[in-house]
């Protein structure tokens, strides 16, 4: 009798063991789906979580981003995990046909298995959902999944991170993040016609929506070259940047539902290895462009903008953010800038929500007023603002 006892108290403890492990590993996938910020996409304006529908343009037309809830039928709840590996690593779907690379495997598949297996577990316990997608909406020959094979050949190379053993841990964690996980040069790097990643141009920022995905680059004019790594990674953590801006578009999305969910390590790590970046001098060139404008747009900054931002384009602290230094107003692209007046940014945190100025000004207006804040209060950025890029974004 007491041998049975013991043998049904060992097999409880190692029971015990398991689901402590189980939930150990459904933890850390949950982290790690954080961190790939794999629900931005996945999840469609109003959706459920990871449900899919989220639309993905692109210049070949626009695909749906799949449903990834454990539903059998719809989702991925007849995949195993090494289905879902395959996915992540090789880019190659349960059917084993090719996934467009919308679909950011050329990133992905630099993880681990043992992280992959952690978010294959994690998405096992999410709320199944029902919800088929037809994802690939895009035009002749793209449509045809066989067109990815020129694709793959000339930029994807299925392979795990290794680590540089000249650098140090917390910069090798970066660079797994940042390269893998993270896929932070997918926003931030300018793409070719094939929709690949221009190399020698990677971080140096990139237009995505209509919108201007920063240069991450140590550039001093344009990149964060001026930033410290507490800076950058507190900027990742809350979204805001010594009182000088906060996080727009799309980033803003990152922040909420990524970077603010990771640790303090994992956030200086992204920031070291970013700061290592190297600056491209080349964006330095045309820096300084004079236009004729310059009085047209500081009437309409008295106008409209003083009220808040100030003459000086200092702003308030705590109410109302800087123009003077601010990287959004200063980067190489001033998308940004005009997706802010045109629609305006709503309220974030102690900042107050900015209305759009799509009604009131016409888009020679916007152009003058853009040129003339990158011009002012020691801004050195090129007057480069044209009524035809306003003009496309309304």
């Amino acid at each position: 009798m007491t041998f049975r006892i013991l043998s049904i108290v060992i097999a409880l403890c190692g029971l015990v063991t398991l689901a402590n492990a189980q939930q150990t590993q459904v933890a850390r996938g949950q982290y790690l789906a954080q961190a790939g910020d794999c629900i931005s996409c996945h999840t469609a304006t109003g959706g459920a979580a990871f449900a899919g529908g989220y639309r993905l343009d692109t210049p070949y037309g626009y695909l749906l981003a799949p449903n990834i809830t454990p539903d059998a039928e719809t989702g991925i709840g007849s995949w195993s995990a090494d289905d879902f590996y395959r996915a992540m690593h090789d880019g190659l779907n349960k059917r084993g046909e090719y996934m467009y690379p919308a679909m950011p495997y050329d990133f992905y598949t630099k993880m681990t298995r043992q992280d992959s297996d952690a978010i294959y577990a994690y998405l096992r316990t999410v709320k199944p959902v029902r919800n088929a997608v037809d994802v690939d909406h895009l035009r002749f020959p793209f449509n045809q999944r066989l067109s990815m094979a020129a694709w793959r050949e000339l930029y994807f190379t299925a392979r795990t991170y290794e680590a540089d053993p000249a650098k140090p841990p917390s910069w090798n964690r970066g660079a797994y993040l940042v390269e893998g996980l993270a896929h932070c040069s997918g926003c931030h790097s300018p793409r070719n016609s094939m929709g690949a990643i221009e190399k020698d141009k990677e971080f140096t920022g990139a237009g995505i929506d209509g919108w201007f995905a920063m240069n991450l680059s140590s550039d001093i004019a344009t990149g964060l070259g001026t930033w410290t790594a507490a800076e950058i990674a507190t900027y990742l953590k809350t979204g805001t940047y010594g009182g000088k801006t906060t996080v727009l578009g799309p980033m803003a999305e990152v922040v909420q539902n990524s970077t603010s969910h990771l640790t303090a390590a994992d956030l200086a790590a992204i920031a070291e290895y970013l700061k290592s970046l190297p600056a491209d001098s080349t964006l330095r060139a045309g820096r300084q462009i004079l236009y004729p404008e310059r009085q047209r747009g500081a009437s309409v900054y008295a106008s409209y903008c003083t009220g808040c931002h100030q003459a000086d384009g200092r702003g308030i602290p705590g109410r109302f953010p800087p123009l003077a230094g601010n990287p959004v107003v200063t980067a190489q692209d001033p998308g940004n800038v005009f997706k802010v007046i045109l629609g305006g940014i709503p309220k974030r945190g102690k900042y107050p929500a900015m209305p759009g100025f799509a009604a009131q000004l016409s888009n020679q207006q916007i152009a003058d007023l853009v040129n003339y804040l990158r011009a002012s209060w020691g801004n050195a950025a090129p007057a480069n603002a044209s009524v035809a890029n306003i003009a496309k974004l309304r």
